[in-house]
């Protein structure tokens, strides 16, 4: 006799993607799959995850074939429970993780964990040092009502949210009068000699979040000038030792993403999301940094940068730039920033009026790098100076508590000499 059977469903492989393609089922019907073992591969333009499986038991049918393009939370295979395939049954099958590792079955079906890999123990206590896990349903609810989860509050167990948060979520949303938009001109159709380029779906998404961005957030903007004189002496003095030990290069970027952590430890208000009623400011320091890549752009996440040195930081960045640029990101290393330091400078910019991420507070920008005549007690010097770039949430911060921040990010950059520590 037949066993209960669960309906799988398609993560959301990061808070900014809502769906996948399917690109290798490594199971087929009939074939035993092992909770936290790998289930099939999702291809989406940020990530290529090797996902695993929620529940042990049999893969009895496949609903989403290879190739197709799922919505996070639909459902894509059905699974047996029992028989062969009872959790733990099997010598081979990892240890059942703690509740909170990876959603069990709910009525709205299973949903595959947003890993490529069974989730090693934890070293660390308490449910609320991995923030930002969702049951299937939370999810499934979200993205059947386009509520962004990160802006929600929880009420659950230990702040997590519950199915009844994002309905009431949603429906003050709902209930909110709509923001006057102003008319916009019809689009202009394509005329002799003119190339139509047809969307992608990371560029679909990005001009979606930044749609959001520009709409919910009420931006503002404030730029100082730093003298990084002890940081161009520092680096040059540290350079050749660090490509020695590190294998690669010891750019300006570190330093900077230093002078914001000890800002945002100096200023933790700014560390924090905005959440209608209320201003949920961080523990922890996650900093996400741009990375370009083509008509792409990436902002993976450095999770408690405040932990880490300039060297620490520079292995950081290295590391996740390089694997952004091979696609092997994993889908929870795009999620969770509180903050982003942008590095438009490397191609020559002066003045950047970068774009807030949703759920964050701002977004530091690095400027290029220019010697200038400036004035040093009544003589004129040429030193290296940089414009630092602060866009922020004017709902968050007022223009004072933006230029304190500012201030403590640029005098810890001019702090900085010889005798700086990199490791």
């Amino acid at each position: 006799m037949a066993g209960q059977t669960t309906r799988v469903v398609m993560p959301q492989l990061g808070e900014s993607v809502h769906e996948g393609t399917i690109s290798k089922w490594l199971v087929k019907p009939g074939d035993k799959v092992t909770e936290f073992e790998p289930m099939l591969e999702v291809d989406t333009d940020k990530v290529n995850a090797e996902v695993p499986a929620p529940v042990s038991g049999i893969l009895r049918e496949i609903l989403a074939k290879e190739g197709e393009t799922v919505q996070a939370g639909a459902e894509i295979a059905v699974v047996e429970l029992g028989g062969d395939g009872k959790v733990s049954a099997t010598p081979e099958a990892p240890a059942p993780a703690p509740k909170t590792e990876a959603p069990k079955v709910e009525k709205e079906g299973a949903s595959i964990p947003a890993q490529q890999t069974a989730p090693p123990p934890r070293e660390r206590g308490g449910e609320d040092s991995e923030p930002h896990r969702y049951s299937p349903g939370v999810q499934m609810a979200a993205s059947e009502m386009k509520v962004d989860l990160t802006r929600v509050i929880g009420t659950g167990m230990g702040g997590r949210v519950t199915r009844k948060d994002v309905q009431d979520f949603a429906a003050k949303a709902k209930a909110a009068p709509a923001p006057s938009r102003p008319a916009q001109a019809p689009a202009a159709a394509p005329a002799d000699g003119d190339q139509v380029v047809q969307l992608s779906r990371v560029r679909r998404l990005i001009a979606e979040n930044m749609t959001r961005a520009k709409t919910t957030i009420p931006h503002a903007w404030q730029t100082q000038e730093a003298d990084m004189s002890g940081v161009v002496a520092n680096r040059n003095a540290s350079k050749g030792a660090f490509q020695k030990q590190e294998g690669f290069s010891l750019t300006y970027l570190p330093y900077v993403m230093a002078a914001a952590v000890s800002a945002l430890r100096e200023h933790p208000e700014v560390n924090s999301t905005f959440n209608e009623t209320e201003l949920i400011v961080h523990r922890d320091i996650n900093l996400g940094i741009s990375v370009g890549l083509g008509d792409t752009l990436l902002v993976p996440v450095i999770r408690k940068a405040d932990n880490l040195s300039i060297a620490g930081l520079a292995r950081a960045v290295n590391d996740l730039a390089s694997r952004a640029k091979t696609r092997q990101l994993k889908a929870d290393e795009l999620a969770g920033a509180t903050f982003t330091v942008n590095n438009s400078g490397t191609f020559g910019t002066l003045f950047s009026y970068s774009v807030i991420n949703p759920g964050q507070a701002g977004i530091l920008t690095m400027e290029a790098i220019v010697e200038r005549p400036v004035a040093v007690n009544g003589m004129i010097g040429i030193k290296p100076m940089m414009y630092l770039c602060f866009s922020f949430d004017h709902r968050v911060l007022d223009g004072l508590q933006a230029a304190r921040f500012l201030t403590s990010a640029r005098k810890w950059l001019e702090a900085v000499d010889l005798e700086t520590p990199v490791y």
